[in-house]
């Protein structure tokens, strides 16, 4: 069994729910308590505050847990990152207010900084060397120039409304982050078999993801041309037709190129193109 800690509310629980569901692990939310166990795999999901995530997982109260590598980076917890899951994006930057003139990093010599990332603003003041004060806030930092409690704010930056809102504007991406899978490093035998089924999963999942399955009629004439504009995983599957000189063609191609691949093909004289979500690639 293994415990995994994830953040109780807001966009990371959802996402990191929604992660576990497409690896085929259940967790029924409506039941939902400050511990629970998965449906189907031998795991037990701890509910906690984001903030509280590595202390508990370096601690061994958890053995894994899904956090943002921003929080990883401020708390400074003994934790190994087992993967970038690749969802909860954010940056944290510098903003000040829109009014003021900005010419590089030197503006903030001397001003004073809200946060709630200190220790990862004070990394980036020291290798600027820059002399800030830095107050530490773990409410709303972007009220603090208004309010004038700070010069500037250094914070998580999404979509950027809340600094518009606040007539502050972004000047220092600093530190970017995502959510990651962190352990304790001390897993038994049994646990990091367990680790190692949810890899296996996850990089399935990751394989799936942007890809769409083609399947389509083509003269055999054209077959060699096909194969040409639809590389896949290892080269697209080719069928005979009961109709005599056409082929089955089935092909995985990246979502992105999906409009590119089917011009061509319908321009060698591909027919009844059908194009499929993919679900799981098994590598």
């Amino acid at each position: 069994m293994l415990r995994i800690a994830i953040q109780s509310k807001g966009r990371l629980n959802e996402e990191s729910i929604g992660m576990l569901r497409e690896i085929g692990i259940l967790v029924d939310e409506s039941k939902r308590k400050y511990l629970s166990k998965a449906d189907n795999f031998p795991i037990e999901i701890l509910y906690l505050r984001d903030d509280d995530i590595p202390g508990v997982v370096a601690s061994g109260s958890a053995d894994l847990g899904i956090v943002g590598l921003n929080e990883v980076e401020e708390k400074g917890f003994p934790v190994k990152i087992e993967e970038r899951l690749g969802f909860g994006g954010c940056r944290i930057s510098l903003a000040i207010p829109k009014a003021e003139a900005y010419e590089g990093p030197s503006w903030f010599e001397g001003k004073t900084i809200a946060t709630s990332y200190p220790a990862i603003l004070g990394r980036f003041l020291a290798e600027k060397g820059i002399t800030a004060r830095v107050v530490s806030i773990t409410g709303s930092v972007e009220v603090t120039p208004a309010a004038g409690i700070a010069d500037a704010i250094f914070d998580i930056v999404s979509s950027g409304s809340t600094l518009v809102a606040n007539n502050l504007r972004e000047v220092e991406k600093v530190f970017f982050s995502e959510a990651v899978l962190i352990s304790n490093g001390s897993l038994s035998d049994e646990q990091e078999s367990i680790l190692e089924e949810i890899r296996f999963r996850l990089e399935s999942a990751r394989a799936s993801r942007d890809k769409k399955y083609l399947l389509m009629n083509i003269p055999e004439s054209s077959v060699e041309e096909a194969v040409r504009i639809l590389p896949s995983l290892k080269s697209p599957t080719v069928l005979p037709l009961a109709e005599k000189g056409w082929c089955s063609l089935h092909s995985v191609v990246d979502t992105a190129l999906l409009w590119e691949k089917v011009r061509a093909l319908k321009k060698i004289g591909a027919e009844g193109i059908l194009v499929l979500d993919v679900n799981k690639i098994i590598p």
